[in-house]
Parts: C-alpha cells; sequence; structure tokens
C-alpha cells in the first residue's frame, strides 16, 4: 500500500485539526457539583451542544486522531514520511490539546472566580502562540529548503 505526500500532509492537518475536540470531548465538563438551586458561575457559558452530538464528535475525533496518527506513524517507520516535519507536528498537537483542555477550563461552572480560566487564558495563550509559532516557521524552514 502506498500513500503519497498529499495524503499524508492531508493525514497531519486532520489530526491536527481533530486533537481540540477529542481532547474537549475526553476531558468533559469540568463544572463544580452544587447543591440543587444553587447557580454557578461562568467566564464563558459552554456553548449549548446535544449531548449525542458531543458524543458523536468526540468518538469522531478520537477514532481520526488515532487512525492519522496510526498512518504516519506507519508511513514514518517505513521511511515515506519525512521525520524532520514531525518537530512541526508535535508542536501543532500539543497546542491543539492545551485548547481542548483549556477550553472546558475556561467554560466550566464553578462558585465565585474561576481563576483557572484566567490562568488558562493568559499562560495557555501564550504557550499555544509559541508552540504554533515554532510550528510554522519550521515548517516554513522545511518547505524552503527543499
Amino acid at each position: 500500500m502506498s500513500i503519497r505526500a498529499g495524503g499524508l500532509a492531508i493525514a497531519a492537518t486532520g489530526c491536527v485539526l481533530a486533537t481540540p475536540v477529542a481532547v474537549w470531548w475526553l476531558v468533559g465538563d469540568l463544572s463544580v457539583d452544587v447543591p440543587q438551586g444553587t447557580g454557578l458561575d461562568y467566564a464563558f457559558r459552554p456553548p449549548d451542544v446535544d449531548p449525542v452530538v458531543e458524543r458523536v464528535a468526540g468518538i469522531g475525533a478520537v477514532v481520526v486522531v488515532v487512525l492519522t496518527l496510526g498512518v504516519l506513524i506507519w508511513a514514518a517507520r517505513g521511511r515515506r514520511f519525512d521525520g524532520r516535519w514531525w518537530a512541526a507536528l508535535v508542536p501543532a498537537l500539543v497546542a491543539g490539546a492545551i485548547v481542548g483542555a483549556g477550553a472546558r477550563v475556561v467554560t466550566a461552572g464553578t462558585i465565585g472566580a474561576n481563576i483557572g480560566a484566567g490562568l488558562t487564558l493568559v499562560g495557555g495563550g501564550v504557550v499555544v502562540g509559541l508552540l504554533l509559532l515554532w510550528s510554522a516557521g519550521w515548517s516554513a524552514r522545511l518547505l524552503l529548503t527543499r
């Protein structure tokens, strides 16, 4: 079986795009449990997503991540995927995981201030920005030195 470079690029792109959704679904709702009738405070209200849609999207994203990572690892072991691309792909995947988990933190219902939301937005935002900057720079370097 042969996978062309375009197919590997599609697999890598799919993996990067599915990672935040997969992590978001796997982390789940982080709202605190409160007695009935007690209102929760939100830094940002979570989107109103039907539980069935959430489950389908989550399972689908996990399947995409597992399959695409499997294809990329298989291609790398067979020397059909240039290993230098891992230095661009892994930071993008980590950034996506931070975004997915961070989305659950900033939309968690709390009693009082959601300090984690502020830390996630400030600290996580900087880390995600740096990871994506590295990934874009490394990708440009690889594309320009062909």
